[in-house]
């Protein structure tokens, strides 16, 4: 059978603010042992500017979030920076003329940073004490003697330090000539060149500007996001700093800064372990990137597979799916394994979340958001696409899969994977939008997807190409369809904002979970090797209980480990535990949930509890015939079918077969106890005293008959005295005669045994609790706040004690079998006649309705819960959707492009008359920087400049 997961029911709840904040601000993870955890904030109105710098000053919020200080402008655009506090060199409190609270710090690249808090007086007083205490925090850890080492790790020490040295072990694209004597961190590409011509990528001129933004912004983890920042992103990152740059705005700088050495842990905690991962892992490892010279060689490949081989077992739960191999690959052209190992951590679990699962959820979603954003933005197209049946994924798909790499050639997808990383994921929406614009007109001409496939692949190949080769204008000439491609995508549509994104993704998410999780149940029933004597529609209910069970009670991952290599030949499936079996059981059968109706004078509500009982546990092991502790939902099956299509004598064998420990044919006295407290259980809800009455005469009969039959046994055989009970008793034969002696139990296995299990629908998404709720949308936030199950409980409790102060209050149970239409179970107990004649009769037994003794069942019991503790169980995650598999080898196939062919220093172009080269000087580059050059508002007055201004001048006070 095939993975039944819940995961989709939590990865895409709503998240809260807390969370949304910490997403914003590129933090992740848990924080070292001993700092204030991530959930722990405070914030304060704030100006902040860097001294010695005009026009450095905006308003905006200021906050404290664990052991980070961090920043963002009033349009959370203009500024921003995220700073750890052991940056931090000193605070100090200045004096200023205009009586302004302000702080001075000092970080670490020697940055003065003045934080004007604009707040009250008790305000700016309490948010500076919770700055020193969080600093105190810092220093107690020893975080900051660690920043001389780590800072050495990062290429922009070097770069900001013009070393001689360095300049001269570098070729013009960034390469090394020499790996000697290098501290920092680096990708494949310091040995096998980076892709495309370093001329016409202006390098050393990207490499100038960027050297003077980071002497005057900081760098790596003291980094201050100012406007400047992101036109540079936009131009295009130099090929030695594109790394750094990645994991700094991306924010997985901050996981390895504070996880030193753990992916060489993992590594070598794992070497030599196997898994379906790793073996996934190795049929694409040459799949990857193959045009790129170091993925020829084994090196390259070495370095991919170990970095996929460490997140698989860093994330187990989805350890390695499609085109991961293709985002590691590209990512380790410019950053070293470690680098690349947490840049993945963030791209899968906050950047992109869902994108490389197995159902691969998070893709599909987007698509759906994507499909919509095309509907309200380039309605003919969307309308022609509808109308000659062209599905718009079969292009797009692989464009946000890949991040783009895979569909055009390198050196421009990495320009877009740059503004990725340094503005979010809109920047997907906002480039697939431009590309459907800019072909607009021939995209209205396509017939099929076929050609749909084709134009945007020829589109991509023409990229450097002039956007307008014809016209007389020189300037105009020289603007490649890159270039007009970046600008359509963030003029044109930069009303695609990040707040819209996420409310389309609230939107379709119920949609996309309801269809995911119906594939994979059609999966499941598919994949189960026989359906017994059930038709479909009944193991789709089956399918639905086992999955709410699920829902409410998740087995423990230890039940369901990842397969490893060991069981390959065996399919992945999911199991359920003790606990989750209960749930699933008291939806099917009746008398495994106590239904208790309430009543109180104000409402009327049944309250279900799931009991715990021998009789249940027994079950759970009984159906586990493969012994492993767990069951599968073949188990469930297989173990219904044996209950439900019963007759009266297959009902009494597997009631008593149930019962027998051993499996030897017979039941011992302690057993038959044992049977005596499962049927008193079945009962313990019935009206009247009708099945109590049977249960006694069943344990009468049942010793009574078994003593007679071992009369002659019992002669050579120790005094009846010392018996043991753990001898053989009672057979089938007897046990059935036993129970045919009685009308009321006969009726029981006959019918109301079988009847007990009941198949019905049920409401699944009661229990996710995704989305918002459908009634009263415009208080969707505060209603879905207020009607929780802890206030439904505590509202339930009030006006119980209420109905008990006013004599209202009542409650009673739902009996499990209520067969109030049976005139014997609403009769007195009858006198029990024996079975056996007088001449053959047993001494009277004086039996009395069994309590809870110790018996052998115990044993079994913790025997049993042993294993389950042991035994493996394998797990994969949700098959993939049926969207995906079709466009599965189009997402790995990428077609290669000869611009992206690594160049050495003297190789140029003769031919290549459009200018994409230029004259390569700093203007130039300038010039294309100002051509992104937008309004950004400090949110200042005149006034709050000229307080800011002052504040630069300001001295401490002492």
């Amino acid at each position: 059978m095939a993975t039944i997961s819940t995961q989709l029911r939590t990865l895409l709840k709503e998240p809260s603010k807390e969370e949304l904040t910490r997403i914003f601000f590129a933090l992740d993870g848990q924080p070292a042992p001993g700092e204030p955890a991530l959930g722990d904030k405070v914030d304060i109105s704030a100006v902040v500017s860097i001294q010695g710098m005009d026009d450095s000053s905006y308003a905006g919020r200021l906050y404290i979030i664990g052991p980070y200080l961090t920043f963002a402008s009033l349009d959370r655009k203009s500024v921003r920076f995220t700073l750890p506090l052991c940056t931090v060199r000193r605070v100090e409190r200045l004096n200023s003329r205009t009586g302004a609270f302000a702080l001075s710090l000092l970080l670490w690249h020697g940055i003065k940073l003045i934080l004007q808090l604009t707040s009250l007086r008790p305000t700016a007083d309490a948010f500076c004490a919770r700055l020193r205490d969080a600093l105190k925090i810092q220093l107690q850890l020893g975080n900051m003697r660690s920043m001389k080492t780590f800072v050495k790790s990062c290429y922009s020490e070097s770069l900001v330090a013009s070393a001689s040295s360095t300049v001269a072990n570098e070729r013009e694209d960034g390469s090394l000539l020499s790996a000697d004597g290098q501290s920092y961190l680096g990708g494949l590409g310091l040995k096998y060149k980076f892709p495309g011509d370093p001329k016409k990528l202006r390098e050393a001129s990207k490499t100038k500007l960027w050297a003077q933004y980071l002497r005057e912004h900081g760098r790596n983890l003291t980094l201050l996001r100012y406007p400047q920042c992101t036109r540079l992103v936009q131009v295009g990152l130099p090929n030695r700093l594109r790394g750094e740059i990645w994991e700094t705005l991306s924010g997985s700088l901050y996981l390895r800064f504070n996880n030193p050495g753990l992916y060489e842990r993992i590594l070598k905690e794992n070497d030599g372990k196997t898994s379906t991962s790793t073996e996934e892992i190795e049929k694409d490892l040459q799949r990857s990137l193959p045009e790129y010279s170091a993925y020829q060689s084994e090196e390259g490949i070495d370095t991919l597979r170990r970095v996929l081989t460490a997140y698989s077992w860093r994330n187990p739960e989805l350890g390695y799916c499609q085109a991961m191999n293709i985002l590691a690959a590209a990512i380790l052209i410019y950053m070293s394994e470690e680098q690349a190992f947490w840049l993945l951590e963030v791209l899968c679990v906050r950047l992109l979340p869902g994108y490389y699962s197995p159902s691969m959820y998070g893709t599909l979603l987007d698509q759906r958001v994507f499909e919509a954003l095309v509907h309200r933005c380039l309605p003919m197209i969307h309308d022609h696409f509808q109308e000659v049946d062209v599905q718009l994924s079969v292009a797009s798909l692989p464009w946000f899969l890949s991040l783009f790499i895979n569909s055009m050639p390198m050196i421009f997808a990495f320009r877009i994977v740059d503004c990725f990383f340094c503005m979010g994921p809109k920047v997907l929406f906002q480039v697939g939008l431009a590309i459907l614009k800019i072909n607009g007109d021939a995209l209205l001409n396509i017939q099929d997807d076929g050609q749909f496939i084709n134009l945007m692949r020829e589109y991509f190949a023409s990229l450097d190409q002039s956007a307008h080769p014809h016209s007389t204008d020189s300037r105009a000439r020289a603007i490649t369809r890159f270039q007009e491609l970046l600008l359509v995508a963030f003029r044109e549509f930069s009303v695609i904002t990040d707040e819209m994104i996420h409310n389309e993704r609230r939107r379709f998410r119920g949609e996309i979970i309801h269809g995911i999780e119906s594939f994979s149940k059609r999966a499941a029933v598919r994949n189960l090797k026989t359906f017994r004597r059930f038709k479909k529609d009944q193991i789709g209910l089956i399918y639905d209980v086992l999955f709410k069970a699920i829902c409410v009670a998740p087995p423990p991952p230890s039940v369901n480990p990842p397969v490893t290599s060991g069981s390959e030949h065996e399919r992945p499936e999911t199991r359920i535990d003790l606990k989750t079996f209960r749930v699933f059981l008291s939806e099917i059968a009746t008398w495994a949930r106590d239904d208790a109706i309430v009543s109180n004078g104000f409402q009327e509500r049944v309250d279900r509890t799931i009991p715990e009982h021998e009789l249940v546990d027994r079950l759970f092991f009984f159906w586990d015939t493969s012994c492993r502790g767990a069951l599968s939902f073949q188990d469930l099956v297989n173990g219904l079918d044996g209950i439900m299509f019963g007759d009266l004598m297959s009902s009494i064998e597997w009631f008593f077969t149930l019962h027998d420990k051993d499996k030897d044919g017979y039941l011992t006295r302690d057993e038959v106890l044992t049977v005596s407290e499962s049927l008193l259980f079945i009962f313990r809800y019935e009206l009247g005293d009708a099945y109590l009455g049977a249960v006694s005469r069943f344990m009468t009969n049942a010793f009574e008959y078994g003593d007679a039959l071992q009369q002659d046994s019992e002669k050579t055989a120790e005094p009846e005295g010392n018996q043991s009970h753990n001898k053989p008793y009672l057979n089938l034969a007897t046990f059935r005669m036993v129970v045919l002696a009685d009308e009321l139990l006969e009726e029981f296995f006959e019918q109301d045994l079988r009847e007990s299990f009941r198949l019905q629908t049920v409401e699944i998404e009661d229990v996710s609790h995704v989305g918002q709720p459908t009634g009263f949308l415009g208080l969707g936030g505060l209603l879905s706040t207020i009607v929780t199950e802890d206030n439904k409980k505590i509202f339930n409790r009030f006006t119980d004690e209420i109905g008990k102060t006013i004599g209202k209050h009542q409650v009673m149970h739902r009996p499990s079998i209520g067969r109030m239409d049976r005139k014997v179970a609403l009769e007195e107990p009858k006198a029990r006649e024996s079975l056996l004649p007088p001449s053959s009769s047993a001494p009277r037994l004086n039996v009395t309705l069994p309590g809870r003794s110790p018996s052998p069942a115990g044993s079994v019991k913790e025997k049993d819960q042993q294993s389950l503790l042991s035994a493996p169980s394998p797990l994969t995650p949700v098959p993939a959707s049926p969207v995906v598999n079709p466009l599965k080898f189009a997402v790995l196939e990428r077609t290669p492009f000869a611009i992206d062919e690594a160049r050495d220093d003297g190789e140029t172009d003769d031919d290549d008359d459009i200018s994409i080269v230029g004259r390569e000087d700093d203007a130039e580059v300038m010039d294309e920087v100002d051509a992104f050059l937008e309004a950004h508002d400090s949110g200042l007055s005149e006034a709050d400049k000229a307080i800011a201004a002052d504040l630069q001048t300001a001295t401490p006070l002492r």
